[in-house]
């Protein structure tokens, strides 16, 4: 059985977030955390993580409006839980307690689950880059980004740029979703200078198609910069596998532009794991 966590601000309620961790559990079990922040401190809840009781933090007050709007939402979660046959825990404290058991909780967890519109309507624009970094990398345990609308996955995008964090999230995926590595999955090699082979191809091949039987491997002949988020969001009922933000080709695209253009647009899931 996997244990998952799922983060709400408590406001809004991601059903697309829900959804997904709703088929996990047709597959197989799970355990189900919803954690349901405060608005006003859903951008930060990594920022917390290094405080420590030696360094008292001001949280602001939670409105009552917003406490309700909280209380509302966590008893649609259980009622959903409840009429899906989902083990379910809530972490009912909307205070920065919540925000410490949260970043405590994901070393304890399997996966954490986001919905991506929800990220992006209490963050804004500006916001977005550098807190849905900090959230990819504050997390103790992988983290996959869902839009509210999107197909299931039938297909699996690999992400691969030859560095250790790109192996270990597809290995990552391959240990959460074995009932995904069935679909038909391409691994995907980009780089600016088309020359340039696809590194330790053997080694990643050879781990690769254990865990997923239908695998392809694929250098692409397009500027990575320049047209990959145009070319994954025309990929339909598909998942992307990414590793997070080496110095590597696709982990400044992925700062640049995946993250902004990708989740922005919410297309397709993305799954994402560092060490």
């Amino acid at each position: 059985m996997r244990k998952i966590l799922l983060a709400f601000d408590g406001t809004n309620f991601s059903r697309g977030a829900f959804d997904f961790a709703r088929r996990m559990n047709l597959h197989s079990p799970i355990l189900l955390t919803g954690v349901f922040l405060p608005q006003i401190n859903y951008a930060n809840i990594w920022n917390y993580a290094g405080a420590t009781a030696m360094v008292p933090m001001f949280i602001p007050t939670v409105e009552d409006e917003e406490t309700a709007a909280i209380e509302k939402n966590v008893a649609k979660f259980e009622a959903l839980c409840d009429r899906n046959m989902i083990e379910y825990r809530v972490h009912r404290d909307f205070t920065d307690f919540a925000l410490a058991a949260l970043i405590k909780e994901s070393r304890f967890a399997d996966l954490l689950i986001i919905g991506s519109e929800s990220f992006y309507e209490n963050l804004g624009l500006n916001e977005l880059n550098e807190s849905v970094k900090d959230a990819l990398h504050g997390s103790e345990c992988p983290v996959l980004v869902v839009p509210e609308k999107f197909e299931f996955p039938q297909s699996n995008f690999l992400a691969y740029d030859g560095s250790d964090d790109s192996v270990f999230a597809i290995k990552q995926f391959a240990y959460l979703f074995p009932e995904l590595c069935i679909n038909d999955t391409l691994l995907i090699y980009a780089q600016e200078d088309n020359n340039i082979e696809i590194p330790d191809q053997h080694y990643i091949e050879e781990l690769s198609v254990r865990h997923f039987p239908t695998l392809s491997l694929s250098k692409l002949d397009i500027n990575p910069r320049q047209f990959f988020t145009k070319w994954i969001a025309k990929q339909k009922g598909a998942i992307l596998i990414s590793g997070a933000f080496n110095r590597s080709i696709f982990s400044v695209m992925f700062r640049k532009s995946f993250i902004r253009d990708v989740i922005r647009d919410h297309k397709l899931p993305v799954f994402v794991a560092h060490r």
